[in-house]
């Protein structure tokens, strides 16, 4: 079993409470990408890999579809499992998934590929899918064309190291991959609305790999961020900011 990143491992386990409250919600264009890309209804069943503290998984239940939470990070599981404790959660990872050969309809992994892209995790998925099952890959993606959202990626750039994103491109690289058609992709409009302390602060300090610095630093980045808020004049002072997003989804057939 590959090893899990120490920015996962480290900063999930730290920020379990802040994740999702940190992180936005997906556009109601997805449910629709769900049923029609990824054939979810409720003679189906699914397999949320990485499904954290069950940000994800909420929306996958209004779908109908059976779930099997699969999540490495035993305080990501613990609030999953208090917030859905009717949903079938598991510890397992991408390369280790705790199911039967040919067992489930779709395997659905939200804000989390990036962390396990490797031949032997899509070997792993490709194992637990029915033939003609279907993989989905999602991601809330910054709109940084906006000088302020720039300037928060700026400011969290330095602590990145060699911790896994999606902006990378590197998860990429195991496509095309055996036993899976092509990749199609769909992108959606979205956007994270409420206060700038919520949407801005927080979701960057839940963060992997900010949430793992040590506290001093982790407070730098928290100072900055609201520095930040307080020079833009789109963010000083109001209550409610949106900060622009785009989400962006992958589906392939098992062959």
């Amino acid at each position: 079993m590959l090893r899990m990143h120490e920015a996962a491992a480290k900063g999930f386990a730290k920020e379990a409470l802040a994740y999702a409250r940190g992180r936005p919600e997906y556009p109601v264009a997805v449910d629709q990408w769900l049923r029609e890309a990824l054939q979810l209804n409720d003679a189906r069943t699914v397999v949320d890999l990485g499904a954290g503290t069950g940000k994800f998984t909420r929306r996958l239940l209004a779908t109908g579809a059976n779930i099997i939470a699969v999540e490495p990070v035993p305080e990501m599981l613990a609030q999953l499992t208090r917030i859905l404790p009717n949903v079938a959660a598991r510890s397992g990872t991408a390369e280790s998934i705790p199911v039967n050969d040919a067992a489930v309809d779709a395997v659905v992994c939200a804000q989390s590929f990036h962390w396990f892209a490797s031949k032997a995790a899509l070997q792993e998925i490709r194992r637990v899918l029915k033939p003609g099952g279907h993989l989905g890959l999602i991601w809330n993606v910054r709109n940084e064309a906006v000088d302020w959202v720039a300037a928060m990626t700026a400011i969290m750039a330095p602590y990145q190291g060699d911790a896994p994103r999606y902006g990378s491109g590197a998860w990429r690289k195991v496509f095309p991959a055996e036993g899976f058609g092509p990749l199609r992709e769909e992108h959606f409009r979205n956007g994270h609305t409420g206060h700038p302390e919520q949407v801005i602060v927080e979701r960057v300090l839940s963060t992997s790999f900010i949430a793992a610095l040590p506290r001093p630093q982790h407070l730098i980045v928290a100072a900055r961020l609201r520095d930040l808020i307080a020079m833009t004049p789109a963010l000083n002072k109001r209550e409610e900011v949106t900060v622009p997003y785009q989400t962006v989804v992958f589906s392939s057939e098992k062959l």
